[in-house]
């Protein structure tokens, strides 16, 4: 008995022996590859200097002295940056709605000025949006077919296959390839979004109609139902709070693209910013970097509102509760 429990021992011993040698093998693999990794991007390089960083850094956060003593950001040239390109607010096009009498026929129909009225923003947001409208009808059509649920394999692959091909290629690649056709500006850019919508919100659909109930499909089928019924009423009825979601979430992405692919000349802030970057004046480039982030949060808002709507498991929030209560939110979320 103590021979047996011996031997168990030494086991247990050799085990954790090896496991620890395991161990460290692994991360010294693990460092050796890092390593590598610094140098072949260069970050090794003795001229990348911290404090050449730390220099470079007044030119994008300027300063300005208060009350002759106390320095702070100087936030008022990136203001007058925002206002002088317009990148969040257009006059022209606003002032018909607030000059006196205002003129909303002219607003809405002359100047169809409902995404232009924010300027430089509103390009990259009707960006983004055109992107996932035009995107959205052909990724259901491919997230349906591609389903061995509706078609089998492998014929259902022919459509899979056709939105890997368009994930292969990011949405920048896609405006490159639209330039030629549509020519520089934020047409290429919006068609290029849609391709790269079709490929990413189709692979999402196909994935929510694999993981449906075999319930509802199988009652169906009882009734006689032919099978374009069987896949409205019994499969799309399950997952359209699942499509309605993921497409928000797809907009949201949409316009973080449009800002990427407005640098290769898109237009909209992107475009800004890549301007401003080859003038070397960086103040102005993180004023447009300042007018991206409100962009951004402002559309993450608005999709996170609507998202809410669709769970009638959670507690419904106004907007201005969704924004005056995000720091609460936060603290609590961090303490948990």
């Amino acid at each position: 008995m103590t021979s047996g429990v011996a031997r168990q021992f030494e086991n247990i011993k050799r085990t954790r022996r090896r496991k620890a040698v395991g161990s460290v093998a692994l991360l010294a693999a693990l460092a050796f590859v890092t390593l590598q990794a610094f140098a072949a991007t260069e970050l090794l390089n003795p001229d990348a200097r911290l404090e050449t960083f730390v220099e470079s850094l007044t030119e994008f956060f300027p300063t300005t002295l208060y009350f002759g003593v106390v320095p702070f950001l100087d936030f008022g040239q990136y203001v007058e940056f925002i206002v002088q390109e317009n990148l969040l607010y257009d006059p022209e096009v606003g002032n018909l709605l607030f000059q006196w009498p205002p003129q909303p026929y002219a607003f809405f129909f002359w100047e169809l000025g409902i995404f232009s009225v924010f300027g430089e923003a509103g390009i990259t947001l009707a960006m983004g949006f055109v992107g996932t409208v035009l995107g959205f009808p052909v990724a259901l059509v491919f997230g349906i077919l591609g389903s061995e649920r509706v078609i089998p394999f492998p014929f259902n692959f022919v459509f899979r296959g056709t939105m890997s091909f368009i994930r292969a290629i990011p949405a920048i690649i896609w405006t490159l390839i639209f330039i030629p056709f549509l020519g520089l500006g934020p047409a290429s850019a919006a068609i290029a979004i849609a391709f790269d919508t079709t490929g990413n919100l189709g692979r999402l659909f196909v994935d929510e109609l694999e993981e449906i109930e075999d319930g509802p499909i199988e009652a169906m089928r009882t009734t006689g139902a032919n099978k374009p019924q069987v896949v409205f009423f019994g499969m799309l009825s399950q997952v359209r709070t699942a499509f309605i979601a993921w497409t928000l979430y797809i907009f949201e992405i949409n316009v973080r693209i449009a800002v990427t692919v407005g640098v290769i000349g898109g237009g909209g802030l992107g475009y800004i910013v890549t301007a401003q970057q080859n003038l070397l004046r960086f103040t102005n480039m993180m004023a447009t970097l300042l007018s991206i982030f409100l962009l951004i949060i402002s559309v993450e808002l608005f999709s996170q509102r609507l998202r809410s709507r669709l769970r009638s498991d959670e507690e419904k929030m106004g907007l201005w509760e969704l924004i005056t209560g995000f720091p609460r939110r936060m603290a609590e979320a961090a303490t948990k």
